[in-house]
């Protein structure tokens, strides 16, 4: 938006090349007024009237052109100082969002170190357990093979055993067997002493 002085220069400026250029026809219509009028006086004069007329055209344009060039140079400036701010708002937001991510990403870093360390140890109490199991696994294998033969071993006492009973019991036939002969013997011997006595 323009401002009201800036309108008021504007339409002032605009008037200095109205000026000019009614300068410049003022000029024009001199040198043909005394061309038409034929005396070389009136044409000397009026091309000396014509060219002091360019001359305070040109300066008018000149002095206009200036203006219009420190306007522009102001508003340059003023321009030039908007986007210093802006870039120094721009910078700050950077150097803020900067900072942000860098948090952020010491947090993440941060919760994958913890997650790494747990991932660690996790792997270690895995590879303990499996050891661990592997060994129960060991023992438990030796233990079903001793199982096994110690399975194998109480079959063979259990048939022993059984041997034995029969055995004890054949004995305990023979025994009572020997003791009745035994027994028989003396009788007959006690029968033959009480003969001979």
């Amino acid at each position: 938006m323009t401002s009201p002085a800036g309108s008021s220069r504007r339409r002032q400026r605009s008037t200095r090349v109205v000026v000019a250029v009614l300068l410049l026809l003022v000029a024009a219509l001199a040198v043909a007024g005394s061309a038409v009028a034929g005396s070389w006086l009136a044409v000397t004069v009026a091309g000396g009237v014509a060219v002091l007329l360019g001359a305070t055209a040109t300066k008018i344009t000149h002095s206009e052109l200036l203006e219009s060039r420190r306007e522009a140079a102001r508003d340059r400036a003023v321009q030039a100082q908007s986007f210093r701010e802006l870039d120094g708002r721009r910078a700050a937001e950077g150097v803020e969002f900067a900072a942000d991510m860098q948090g952020q990403i010491a947090k993440r870093d941060a919760t994958v170190s913890r997650l790494e360390r747990r991932l660690s140890d996790a792997a270690q109490e895995l590879a303990e357990a499996r050891r661990s199991l592997t060994d129960v696994e060991e023992r438990l294998d030796v233990s079903q093979r001793e199982t096994a033969r110690l399975g194998d071993r109480l079959g063979e006492a259990e048939e022993r055993a059984a041997q034995a009973v029969v055995r004890v019991a054949e004995l305990e036939v023979e025994v009572d067997m020997l003791t009745a002969q035994w027994e028989a013997a003396e009788a007959a011997l006690d029968k033959q002493m009480r003969r001979g006595a």
